[in-house]
């Protein structure tokens, strides 16, 4: 997946144009209206967004998610009845950007990145989900389908917690939270790759751990550059004064900004943990070659004297006078052994090996 982009099919268009920049499919958006409060609870799949309009004004709380970004008309209509300005919805469709807050005065926009890690190479993936907060409803807009909602349906559905008793401002602190603490799972992955080649280097540093390693700092920098935005609009959001927040969801804010801090933090240490393997791996890569010229190095000392004595008795000389002993062949071997033995015992001695 790319890492970083650059919006080349926006480039010549006006301001406020709603160009779909994100990944095409064939697969048809897919509207989900939940509509609920203390007593009641509706949900509804639509194929057209004006067959949502009625529900978005009705006094309970409506959750309106949209899945697929694909048809660029049903979303540019979404955000004129909303009343969205054009680059809102042009920031809707650009699927590329930096979590960020807007207060709208009658609604607030924010972006955040959801990450989830591919199981069939430990990939990190991101993708952009932009919240309308308007009245009591709340739009999500997502680029595919699939998310980390689940538990806040299921709390719905179930009237668990008190979320049924709240309005679309909670709503929305639920669903942030969500992806939130989605995050911790990701980078528990993510330190659970760093052990592996933490304990792999320990073994045997070969050289692909290197770009394993460079692999996983620019996805650690994507992560980085994906949640540390986060953090202000998260702030800009629990600072506000927007009267579609109620006093006491700001409660709730400020723990999900603490939620943020924690993740940042998690993130700062996994950089310094790389940042330690990298410096591990070259001091296992240096500690190995050097094993490798002692050992060189011991076999050449070993037969330097040896070399020498063959080199004597090679010489072409006619007087020699060890050449005629009886004895002078197994006495230069008997020679060269006790050499060896004792060279290598003084290494011994000496700890070099």
């Amino acid at each position: 997946m790319k890492k970083f982009y650059i919006a080349s099919s926006k480039q010549g268009q006006p301001p406020g144009t709603p160009v779909y920049t994100g990944t095409r499919t064939d697969v048809p958006i897919r509207i989900r209206v939940i509509h609920y409060n203390e007593e009641l609870l509706e949900e509804h799949e639509f194929s057209t967004v004006e067959e949502t309009f009625a529900y978005a004004e009705a006094a309970p709380t409506t959750w309106v998610n949209i899945d697929g970004l694909n048809d660029a008309p049903a979303v540019e209509k979404m955000g004129q009845y909303l009343g969205l300005h054009s680059l809102i919805i042009e920031d809707i469709l650009h699927t590329h950007q930096r979590p960020k807050m807007e207060d709208l005065g009658d609604a607030v926009y924010m972006v955040i990145r959801m990450l989830s890690i591919d199981p069939e190479n430990d990939e990190v993936n991101s993708e952009q989900i932009s919240f309308v907060l308007h009245k009591s409803a709340l739009v999500t807009f997502q680029e595919h389908s699939g998310d980390v909602f689940e538990g806040v349906r299921e709390r719905i559905q179930k009237m668990q917690g008190r979320i049924r008793r709240k309005g679309a401002d909670y709503l929305m602190y639920a669903l942030l939270d969500a992806v939130t603490d989605h995050y911790f799972k990701v980078l528990e992955q993510f330190g659970e790759r760093i052990e592996g080649v933490e304990a792999a280097l320990m073994e045997d540093p070969y050289p692909e751990l290197l770009n394993e390693i460079y692999a996983m700092k620019r996805e650690l920098l994507y992560i980085r550059k994906s949640v540390w935005p986060l953090r202000e609009a998260i702030g800009n959001l629990e600072r506000g004064e927007n009267e579609l927040f109620e006093d006491g969801t700001q409660k709730y804010l400020r723990d999900l900004y603490d939620h943020t801090i924690q993740v940042i933090d998690t993130i700062e240490s996994f950089r310094d943990m790389l940042s330690g393997v990298q410096d591990l791996y070259l001091s296992s890569l240096g500690n190995k070659t050097n094993q490798v010229m002692k050992v060189l190095t011991i076999i050449a000392t070993i037969f330097i004297p040896i070399t020498f004595i063959a080199g004597i008795y090679g010489m072409n000389f006619e007087v020699i006078p060890e050449l005629k002993w009886k004895y002078g062949y197994v006495g230069v071997w008997a020679l060269m052994i006790a050499m060896t033995i004792g060279m290598l015992a003084y290494f011994r001695r000496k700890r070099w090996f």
